[in-house]
């Protein structure tokens, strides 16, 4: 009987262990870092530009895609709309533009850096890191910014 009680302790000692642990680990889960928040995809809501006047310039809106993984690669596509077929630069040929290969988060700074290893405009951005400012608003969209000084974007994104 009494091997039985003990038995009975034992078991529930174990038990009360385990909700413990899985209690704080619970509450320890409640900080998602800035890379777990990327991680996914993402649909483009909208694309801001600034002329050189800082004035706000119209933009033909296109559909797109931004992939983010676990493991640190990154996706982007985007479609511009037919009548923007020709507009070609850095990022963008004939009127679609679009990248792949790895990034990195420093969270401190709220930097985003994309490696890029392929792209439909080819060496113009193959072989470049592409610094970017992120931040996510409150309702969880994300958007990023380019670091630097000579372009004026910024893109807004929604997790699908």
């Amino acid at each position: 009987m009494k091997a039985l009680r003990y038995g009975a302790w034992g078991v529930y000692l174990a038990i009360a262990g385990l909700v413990h642990v899985q209690s704080a680990k619970t509450q320890g889960a409640g900080h998602v870092s800035d890379k777990e928040r990327l991680i996914g995809a993402w649909h483009l809501a909208h694309i801001d530009s600034l002329g050189q006047d800082g004035k706000p310039t119209d933009i033909p809106q296109p559909l797109g895609m931004l992939i983010y993984t676990r493991d640190g690669h990154m996706s982007l596509q985007l479609m511009y709309p037919k009548s923007a077929k020709t507009l070609s630069n850095e990022y963008v040929e004939n009127g679609s533009e679009a990248s792949f290969g790895s990034y990195d988060v420093d969270e401190g700074k709220h930097m985003l850096t994309h490696h890029v290893q392929g792209s439909n405009t080819g060496e113009l951005l193959v072989g470049k890191d592409l610094p970017r400012i992120y931040q996510f608003s409150v309702d969880g969209k994300l958007i990023i910014r380019s670091a630097r000084s000579d372009e004026h974007w910024s893109v807004t994104w929604e997790h699908y």
